[in-house]
């Protein structure tokens, strides 16, 4: 996939400024793909080179004109075009992964330390998707259109999960390893959320 077809498939959802469509990336897209703001502005050029998009001056009293994007029926075929070829799965590249495997020969601590910081990002990534899901989809369900928005939140919710869980049982892990260590004080991710409820 390429950062010109995420774009693509956010701007199926509304006509959007370059501002708009960087914000609506942070919050969706921008979860399972990585764009910075000014990626996102290049690759808005290329796609209106390429007639993807075709861009529309407003005018603003008292603030600079913006530029609202559309797709073009030539980004639509396009963005159907994509949509059809196989996903590739990703790959993991976790540099954390691999001081693991050299366990043995590295300082335990320091990497304790990195898991209890990993356990607390994926618990608040948990918690934000778990905002947004209830937020968007309070019944969880969705309408047809927004079937693979849904989708996309849940499998976000059970990675987050999954990571998290797996922290925790790392912490533990790296915990017994530590000669005279105290037991480690990593609350599960059920008990964390009941707490937060609560």
């Amino acid at each position: 996939m390429a950062l010109g077809d995420a774009i693509l498939a956010c701007l199926t959802e509304r006509p959007m400024t370059g501002y708009e469509l960087a914000k609506t990336f942070d919050n969706s897209i921008g979860f399972f793909w990585k764009a910075d703001h000014q990626q996102i502005y290049r690759e808005l050029t290329k796609l209106r080179d390429r007639g993807h998009i075709q861009g529309r001056e407003v005018v603003q009293s008292g603030k600079p004109n913006k530029l609202v994007y559309t797709l073009t029926p030539d980004g639509r075929a396009a963005l159907r075009h994509w949509a059809a070829r196989p996903s590739v799965p990703a790959s993991i590249k976790d540099d954390l992964l691999v001081r693991l495997y050299a366990l043995d020969s590295v300082d335990v601590e320091p990497l304790r330390t990195d898991l209890m910081a990993r356990l607390e990002h994926h618990r608040d990534r948990f918690a934000r998707y778990e905002r947004l899901l209830n937020k968007r989809f309070p019944q969880g369900t969705a309408p047809p259109a927004d079937v693979g928005k849904l989708l996309g939140l849940r499998i976000g919710l059970a990675h987050e999960r999954a990571v998290a869980e797996w922290c925790e049982e790392a912490i533990e892990a790296l915990s017994a390893l530590t000669s005279g260590a105290e037991r480690s004080n990593v609350v599960p991710l059920e008990e964390n959320q009941r707490e937060n409820k609560g």
